[in-house]
This record gives C-alpha cells, sequence and structure tokens, in this order.
C-alpha cells in the first residue's frame, strides 16, 4: 500500500542511522535532491518502466510495481515499497544522491587511515589486469562517502569513470595495468593467477606506502592469506596486512576497485582499438565469437596481444575458430 504525503510538512524526518545502530530501515526513505536532476531523474525511472503521475505539491510521483518514488517542488525525494534499499543502493545513490548515508552508515565503517587494495579485469578474457590502491584518512573516508564511493559492481561503467575521477584528484593512489602481452610473460613465469595477483597487490602497496607511509592496509582477499604475505615479504615491507573477503564494504578498497575498473574498461578498449573492434567483457558468448573472429582475420597470435591466454576460453577459440 503506497502512502502519499498531501504536503511538504507531513513527510516524516530522515532517521539518523549513527544513533539506532543496527535498527531496521524505516518504511519511507526521505531525501533532499537539487531540483536540476529532476528531468535525469525522471528519464531514468521511465527507461526502468515506471508510470508517472502529477499529485499537488510534486513535480512528479513515478510507480512500478509495487515501488513507488515521488519528488516534491520542495526537491524532498521519497522512496517507499517492495525493493526500496535494492533501489537505493543500487540507482539512487550511485547516480542521484550521490552519497552512501543509507546504505552505509558510519557507524559500520573503519575510519583509521590506511591504504585499500582491489583488482579487476581478473574473470575478463580480453583486456588488462588493473589492480588500484588508494590511501585515505579518516576525514577522506568521509569525503569518499559524500562522492558516492561503493564496490564497483554496484555502479554502471559511467559512473565508475566519474567517480574514479574524483577519487584520483583527491587521493594517494596507485595503480598497476598489465596488458595482455605483459600480462601472458608474467603469467608463464607464475604459472598460477592467485601468485601474480599477490605479486600485483605487493606492488601497489609498495608503491603507496612510498607515497604516504602508511603502514596499514586492507585486501580483499582472494586466496590463502600466505600468498599475499609471502609477496609482501619478498619486497621486504613491513606492513600491518588485513586480507577479508568482501574488502569493497570497506570505503578505501571499495575506492581502489573503482580506479581500477575504470582502467580496465579504458584497457579494454585500447586493446581493441588496433584491430578496430569492441571488445566484450567477461568470458560468455560475446567473447567467443569475437576471438574467432579475430583469429579468422588475423591468425592465432593475436590472441597473445588481446587475451589472457591461460583461460580455457583460448582452446575453445581456436578449436572452432
Amino acid at each position: 500500500m503506497y502512502q502519499h504525503y498531501a504536503s511538504e510538512e507531513n513527510l516524516p524526518n530522515k532517521i539518523d542511522f549513527d544513533t539506532i545502530g543496527g535498527m531496521e530501515k524505516p518504511a519511507t526513505f526521505v531525501a533532499t535532491i537539487d531540483l536540476n536532476l529532476a528531468d535525469k531523474l525522471r528519464e531514468d525511472l521511465a527507461s526502468r518502466g515506471f508510470k508517472f503521475e502529477k499529485p499537488p505539491y510534486t513535480v512528479f510521483s513515478a510507480k512500478k510495481e509495487k515501488l513507488s518514488c515521488t519528488l516534491y517542488t520542495s526537491g524532498k525525494l521519497t522512496v517507499q515499497g517492495k525493493g526500496k534499499d535494492e533501489f537505493i543502493e543500487f540507482y539512487l545513490e550511485p547516480e542521484i544522491l550521490g552519497n552512501l548515508s543509507y546504505t552505509h552508515p558510519e557507524i559500520n565503517v573503519d575510519f583509521t587511515p590506511h591504504i585499500g587494495i582491489d583488482e579487476a579485469g581478473k574473470g575478463d578474457f580480453f583486456g588488462p589486469l588493473c589492480i588500484a590502491g588508494v590511501y585515505a584518512d579518516g576525514e577522506g573516508i568521509k569525503e569518499m562517502m559524500q562522492i558516492g564511493v561503493k564496490d564497483s559492481k554496484a555502479l554502471s561503467d559511467e559512473t565508475v569513470h566519474k567517480v574514479a575521477k574524483k577519487i584520483k584528484d583527491r587521493f594517494p593512489y596507485s595503480l598497476i595495468m598489465l596488458f595482455p602481452a605483459k600480462y601472458n610473460e608474467l603469467y608463464a613465469n607464475f604459472q598460477n593467477l592467485n601468485r601474480l595477483l599477490a605479486w600485483g597487490h605487493a606492488t601497489a602497496i609498495a608503491e603507496l606506502v612510498e607515497k604516504t607511509k602508511c603502514k596499514d592496509v586492507l585486501i580483499d582477499q582472494f586466496a590463502d592469506e600466505s600468498v599475499v604475505e609471502n609477496a609482501v615479504k619478498r619486497k621486504n615491507l613491513e606492513i600491518n596486512l588485513n586480507q577479508k573477503t568482501k574488502g569493497e564494504q570497506d570505503p578505501i578498497v571499495a575506492a581502489a576497485s573503482i580506479i581500477a575498473r575504470s582502467a580496465f574498461l579504458d584497457g579494454l578498449k585500447k586493446t581493441g582499438a588496433p584491430w578496430s573492434i569492441e571488445l566484450p567483457k567477461g568470458a560468455g558468448a560475446p567473447v567467443l565469437t569475437a576471438g574467432k573472429s579475430l583469429v579468422r582475420t588475423h591468425g592465432q597470435e593475436i590472441l597473445k596481444q588481446v587475451a589472457k591466454l591461460h583461460f580455457k576460453t583460448t582452446q575453445e577459440i581456436l578449436g572452432n575458430a
């Protein structure tokens, strides 16, 4: 059941999650937005299948199934109904609000200054492997939350590029980009993806430790802890290394994931440019189609320049090219 408020005076106040910790989120979310974003909001909602009305005191009210979104002439925005939290987390916060105050209240965030590391392109046949690191202190972490930093997988490609630029403009960072030719050379030496990733993580960490003198590091864990620990030891780094799964829940690791993802997207375009092809992401059917086309046109040696050869996709392409 939807509730429409006749005027702004009747709107509920937004709950302060910093004071209530883990209490259940309110049935109605309320925020204030810049009315200059009204057209974008309307277009985005229309593209998602919302239907529109214009009750009194509103710019519009949009509904889709059991979810409603109402923008008032004051700039107040309300969201309620089934799917509200997912709508806020994956669209409203990154695209309109530009902060994470609803899905990531500050009470759950570690504000200790530290370095965060993450990667992108690991599961993509085409394009580079990108490993990024970011450093921030407590105030910097709050700023990250304000500019819309969250796990890059929850953001559109366009938003990833926008937020990555903001991060790089404001915070110390490091970036390791291994395009396919170099990646394949290194993989031949390591003979193991996790050891290659650990080397990349340790290299990014070393650069940021040198820049910032910070020795507290958090990474998104991808293997047994000893794999990265050994890579760090080989670089003679004396750091406090923490590894945890779903590390992107930490704003700094999320910032690193955004820089890495942005670099991967740019690198994917750069990889395909010399052959006038837009290389697809991932390792599924579109990748097989593109790979077979490249091999038919340029020969199988082309894969060394555009792809990660140890993927089983390589044999699937060569066997049917």
